[in-house]
């Protein structure tokens, strides 16, 4: 049987590993991805991860946007297990929008799952969290409509520093690492402005890195955080792009796809795939990527990982949707217990290297 995983390792971590193997300490961070339903492939190994592996009190830096911030929220709960298994309960069978939901229903139904999900969240204290959104600035400043963004869209084709005219970073952070955000994003366009994650506005902040243009509405004002509005992290951040080496110790990078994209609006640019003007390779350098290989994708049903174009393909069949993501999340068990024994006794025979792909 093929392999249900593909491991990509940077160099200093093939190096880590090779000298010392690899052990639950030497993990400093974990990035998640934006990436809507695609990322309930990665929720089985999160399981294992923080309820197991990486359960034992120690300073741990998390960072997602979109789902990968609700699915890292869950993981820094006391109890994630119970909090990733609620999250994806409701992300699976509570989203049942009708055939064309205008943006103030998604909100709305977004805004509930968000509620529910998150009502009794008690955030690990020895754990960072850092939370991704993009505030609108330029043409998307109190507009929300597809010409102002079709000028982001351009904008971003011509340089993506040219995006950070329109999308500006706001970070929502907790726990004692918090300084961690500025290693990450404190020297790229986008900036780095930094506001408390608490009981005032984390339902507002997680529910503003999900929240996608033309498809919901935006998060206007979230407490503690500068006026505006706030859209979906990944919109800057899709993949979590940024220089990882620059920690202490290495990046563990549960991923549902072999590379990493910067922008969300980066996905329709391929020479943007893995990073921009040739630092793929020394800013991923500490990093261990894992994720499905496209064998395993091939067996899923639809040969292919649950997306947001279900919610149009099953046409408001919500129990064939919901059928099917069940049946994609319980064939997911084999990649997590694969990925699991791989980074309990890694084989670096079978790592591919980020510096083969670098620009």
């Amino acid at each position: 049987m093929r392999r249900a995983f593909v491991v990509k390792l940077g160099r200093l971590a093939r190096e880590a590993i090779a000298r010392d193997g690899l052990r639950p300490g030497d993990i400093a961070c974990v990035p998640a991805a934006a990436g809507g339903p695609k990322g309930l492939a990665l929720m089985p190994l999160d399981r294992w991860l923080f309820g197991e592996w990486l359960a034992q009190p120690r300073e741990l830096t998390l960072v997602g946007a979109s789902i990968g911030a609700w699915r890292m929220a869950a993981a820094a709960d006391a109890n994630p297990v119970a909090a990733i298994a609620a999250l994806e309960r409701g992300y699976v069978e509570d989203q049942n929008f009708r055939v064309k939901p205008t943006p103030a229903e998604v909100a709305q139904l977004m805004r509930a799952n968000v509620e529910n999900g998150f009502a009794a969240w008690r955030p690990r204290p020895d754990v960072t969290l850092h939370v991704l959104t993009a505030r609108a600035a330029g043409a998307l400043e109190r507009d929300g409509s597809r010409r102002a963004f079709g000028r982001a869209a351009l904008a971003n084709a011509r340089g993506r520093r040219h995006l950070s005219r329109h999308l500006r970073r706001v970070v929502f952070s907790r726990g004692p690492a918090r300084g961690t955000a500025e290693v990450l994003f404190g020297d790229d366009p986008f900036g780095c402005i930094q506001v408390d994650l608490d009981a005032a506005n984390a339902t507002q902040a997680l529910l503003a890195s999900g929240s996608i243009p033309l498809v919901s509405e935006a998060v206007p004002d979230i407490p503690g955080a500068p006026a505006g509005w706030y859209w979906d992290g990944g919109l800057i951040d899709y993949h979590l792009y940024h220089p990882y080496a620059r920690l202490d110790r290495l990046t563990l990078y549960p991923h549902f796809a072999p590379s990493v994209t910067p922008g969300w609006l980066d996905k329709f640019l391929p020479w943007r795939k893995q990073g921009v003007r040739g630092r793929g390779a020394p800013w991923l350098a500490s990093m261990i990527l894992i994720a499905p290989s496209p064998a395993f994708i091939a067996t899923l049903p639809g040969g292919k990982l649950p997306d947001r174009n279900d919610f149009y393909r099953y046409a408001g069949d919500h129990a064939a949707r919901i059928a099917a993501w069940k049946r994609a999340l319980a064939e997911c068990r084999r990649f997590a217990d694969e990925a699991a024994a791989w980074l309990t006794r890694p084989d670096l025979s079978i790592a591919e290297s980020f510096e083969k792909e670098s620009p």
